[in-house]
């Protein structure tokens, strides 16, 4: 299990996912973290660096999509004074400020054509210009991307450019969700509920062990960012008190549960066998193409293509 707060679980994903960043650590190989929003890339990214040979150097992360397009080659690249109306100064930009470190692009996926274009150039070359410069520039940085996007979905779109992709998905890691890291959800509370007494220098709140079971059943469609949110509102209102289930959240009391009407034949069946069947149908329906079988799933593209694999069906 990792020392590391942000990275608490002792969940068998959870910690297989861990062991294999460690390897990835030890090389300079660009990675690609893929997984829901709020599952904790970006501390995910900050755990490899550490564990790597550029542990010692700067680490800048730049969410892609919290940018205007506009601004996103400047904020990235950097600009010479003048480039703008309001470049007023030199900016050395962000893989400069990485430097013999690691840049971490946040939402990958929400780049813009031209930006795409600029950052292959950089990966391929280790060159890059700032706007308005015509010199170019060298820097040696260690790129680690993430996205809750299906980019393969978006390169058959012609959203997102095949060739970074790609560059990119050298070393692809699928980040675990919330729900499907059994027994963690606990074990967060606890400790973000610590981390977030400390900071408001309030007395945690104590919760009840029913309380905790229903948290854990809970879905968490926003994952640690969301459990996080919850436990800083239980903290303000509960300081020094307990909270019981009836102080949950009406869709965490209440969880909605969508119901199939699919009989369970006396004589029983194989899971594998319907999972299998279940696969096949999805292609079928979207004629063999993969991006869409798995969201007809709700898979991401790298786990139905797992799941084919596993049953020999690609």
């Amino acid at each position: 299990m990792s020392q590391d707060s942000k990275l608490l679980g002792d969940s068998p994903q959870f910690t297989a996912l861990l062991r294999s960043l460690q390897v990835a650590s030890a090389t300079d190989v660009t990675i690609l973290l893929l997984g829901e929003s709020g599952t904790g890339k970006e501390q995910l990214a900050r755990f490899i660096h550490d564990n790597s040979a550029r542990r010692n150097g700067p680490f800048v992360a730049i969410n892609c999509a919290a940018l205007p397009e506009q601004l996103a080659e400047s904020e990235l690249f950097g600009h010479r004074k003048g480039a703008f109306t309001g470049a007023v100064a030199d900016n050395p930009g962000r893989i400069a400020a990485a430097a013999g470190g690691t840049l971490f692009l946040d939402e990958v996926a929400e780049m813009s054509a031209a930006v795409q274009s600029k950052l292959l150039r950089f990966l391929e070359s280790g060159e890059y210009q700032r706007v308005g410069d015509s010199a170019c520039q060298r820097a040696e940085v260690r790129i680690i991307a993430a996205t809750h996007a299906d980019l393969p979905a978006r390169v058959e779109e012609g959203r997102f450019r095949q060739d970074l992709y790609y560059r990119l998905n050298v070393v692809p890691f699928q980040v675990p969700p919330l729900r499907e890291r059994a027994g963690d959800v606990p074990l967060l509370i606890r400790q973000l509920t610590r981390q977030l007494a400390e900071h408001h220098q309030l007395e945690a709140p104590r919760y009840t062990p029913e309380a905790l079971e229903q948290l854990e059943r809970y879905s968490w469609p926003g994952n640690i960012r969301e459990l996080r949110n919850l436990c800083e509102r239980f903290l303000i209102l509960f300081s020094g008190k307990t909270v019981d289930v009836g102080n949950l959240p009406a869709e965490i009391r209440i969880p909605g549960r969508k119901r199939w009407h699919v009989r369970l034949p006396e004589s029983g069946l194989r899971l594998e066998e319907l999972e299998q069947e279940l696969l096949l149908q999805a292609l079928e329906q979207t004629g063999g193409n993969q991006s869409r079988a798995a969201r007809l799933l709700g898979l991401s593209r790298y786990a139905f293509i797992y799941r084919l694999k596993k049953y020999a069906l690609l």
